[in-house]
């Protein structure tokens, strides 16, 4: 695990400094030689015809998933510059079923659901929540998973319990998360106010700066703000969760037909038992 932490700490700092030119990606998600456009300006992809139903992906034979892999254990980088995790097994299994090649496009979080949004992705996962807001401008899969978001503070914090969160100075959260959305927020809409919370481009980046001292608390989800604990002493888990979400699959707003057999593949994958060994290897039943 302390392994796994100097990776994501690695890649943190590789992620902030892109930040200032732009999003990050393992693939050109150039879509010049992959879509076309029609004469009212609407962009068209290439045609799948599969067992769950026709619909179109952004480049041939394959399914782009973007997403940000500095979210253990759903989204992260191997030793060999791959990635491994829950959602990425997942979309692994989707694409195979329809019979397609995953390809995963890794970025900013933010960058992540814009890239959907502009057809520069077919799917995001990295651990998405459900606003009123992203429903706006994404269309959502049945939900997959619950999210736990939990607070981290050091373990001599004068913050103990989620009350006490009110009287912290500043509170890291990672940038267009829900986290920061909720906590940014005013005290009248249950928030703490935006001069008392620091968007960090990843929770990496935010766990060392509460390590070091520049904040009072991290808001994460839970299964990630286990591996940073384990990965640094003298670091703690507030026990009451701070807010409860449902993960679901983004794709593009109105790309009904690709959404249909995305849902339709992971009833299958969670009624044969695949989605739950892939769960299963990531997360021990405590």
């Amino acid at each position: 695990m302390k392994k796994l932490f100097a990776l994501l700490l690695a890649l943190a700092m590789t992620l902030s400094l892109a930040a200032c030119g732009g999003e990050t990606s393992t693939e050109d998600t150039s879509t010049d030689d992959q879509t076309t456009e029609d004469t009212t300006g609407e962009t068209t992809g290439f045609a799948v015809s599969s067992d769950y139903g026709d619909f179109t992906v952004v480049d041939e034979g394959k399914l782009h998933m973007s997403t940000n892999a500095a979210f253990p254990p759903y989204e992260m980088t191997t030793d060999d510059g791959g990635f491994e995790g829950i959602d990425v097994e997942v979309a692994a299994a989707i694409a195979e079923k329809l019979g397609l090649e995953l390809v995963v496009d890794d970025m900013g979080f933010d960058a992540a659901l814009t890239a959907v949004q502009t057809g520069q992705s077919d799917i995001a996962m990295a651990g998405i929540t459900v606003t009123p807001d992203r429903e706006e401008v994404m269309d959502f899969s049945n939900s997959y998973a619950t999210g736990v978001q939990v607070v981290i503070v050091p373990e001599d914090s004068p913050i103990q319990t989620i009350d006490d969160l009110a009287n912290a100075e500043m509170i890291g959260c990672q940038a267009a998360t829900t986290g920061y959305i909720y906590a940014s927020d005013t005290p009248e809409n249950g928030g703490y106010g935006e001069d008392h919370v620091t968007a960090y481009e990843n929770g990496a980046l935010a766990v060392m700066a509460l390590v070091n001292g520049q904040i009072d608390a991290v808001i994460i989800d839970n299964e990630p703000a286990k591996a940073f604990v384990e990965a640094n002493e003298g670091l703690k888990i507030l026990e009451t969760p701070w807010v409860e979400e449902e993960y679901a699959i983004g794709v593009a707003k109105g790309n009904t037909d690709l959404l249909n057999a995305i849902n339709a593949v992971m009833d299958e994958l969670k009624a044969d038992g695949t989605f739950q060994s892939i769960v299963d290897k990531y997360i021990t039943a405590e």
